[in-house]
């Protein structure tokens, strides 16, 4: 049976940002009206050098796994942060679909659910979106808001990272931390080892997306600081143990009514943003139905890519 493999530049090519914004979508909306399910992520602590990470989810008539890992350190060994593959079954008789690439898939439903999170949640308006973290996730973030219409400027501690992610994507470099975080829109992508908004940092009727502190002990964002904003997340079970959330939680400073899922805005049954004032925040932990989403969305493509393929026998 030879089941076809799409590399990282085949998941690219197959979803372009604005796939993936409207894939991404929907999946959040079939999530919240129970019509897709998933299963807890699991994590596989290899500490202190990172983790791996299982992530199932059903639905669309298929069955997704990934297996996916997250090292911060390896670029400083030339090596990618994140690695792994995702396999996608049709879930009717369980065989074998497709093999994706992990780190594209993540790359594409992160820049996707970001920008998603800040069109839903932000102010309207076409004033420019500030990308804080210039990896293969916050170039991926950038990239979407470009391809959406929006101007962007990125910031990075490194500044020649920063400049290479703004050029490839027609962005801008951000002359300073401090521009960045005074956009309308702000979203950190950064490895969650130190905190990016502190306690006071968000100004009346900004939105930021929190798409780095997606696993324990990391944090984008001061917890008095979340403790006083409208707060919203991807899933309230996952972000509650392993995103900023969890860090407000334990504090006793959030519960689970204070902060609403994307899904039920996304799906009607839920208010978003109250007013031009409000200060919104999304808290993102990654979720498995949006590598599903991405997925599915690789696999309308398979005529059309010549992708090579995995043989594997009778």
């Amino acid at each position: 049976m030879a089941i076809p493999l799409f590399t990282a530049a085949h998941v690219e090519r197959a979803v372009p940002p604005e796939r993936a914004v409207d894939a991404v979508r929907d999946a959040f909306v079939a999530y919240a009206r129970g019509e897709w399910t998933m299963p807890p992520k699991v994590y596989v602590p290899a500490y202190p050098a990172g983790d791996f990470r299982a992530m199932p989810a059903l639905g669309g008539g298929h069955a997704l796994l990934k297996w996916v890992t997250s090292f911060p350190g390896n670029p400083a060994l030339g090596l990618p942060t994140v690695a792994g593959l995702v396999v996608l079954s049709d879930a009717s008789n369980g065989m074998l679909v497709a093999v994706l690439d992990a780190a594209a898939v993540t790359a594409v439903r992160t820049g996707a659910a970001a920008v998603l999170a800040a069109e839903t949640l932000g102010r309207a308006g076409g004033s420019p979106a500030a990308v804080i973290g210039a990896g293969v996730n916050g170039r991926a973030v950038a990239r979407t808001f470009v391809a959406r219409g929006r101007d962007v400027v990125v910031w990075d501690v490194d500044f020649e990272r920063a400049s290479a992610a703004a050029r490839s994507v027609g962005g801008a470099v951000a002359s300073s931390r401090e521009e960045a975080l005074g956009a309308d829109v702000v979203v950190t992508v950064t490895p969650g080892r130190e905190i990016v908004l502190g306690e006071g940092s968000l100004r009346p009727g900004q939105h930021a997306s929190l798409m780095g502190a997606d696993g324990p002990g990391k944090a984008e964002i001061a917890v008095g600081e979340l403790a006083r904003v409208h707060v919203f997340c991807d899933d309230w079970e996952q972000a509650s143990h392993n995103g900023d959330l969890v860090h407000a939680v334990e504090a006793g400073m959030l519960g689970r009514e204070d902060v609403t899922q994307l899904g039920d805005v996304l799906a009607g049954v839920a208010p978003g943003r109250r007013d031009d004032e409000d200060v919104t925040v999304f808290d993102s932990t990654g979720l498995a139905i949006q590598d599903l989403a991405v997925a599915l969305a690789a696999l309308e493509r398979t005529g059309g890519l010549d992708l090579p393929t995995i043989d594997l026998g009778r």
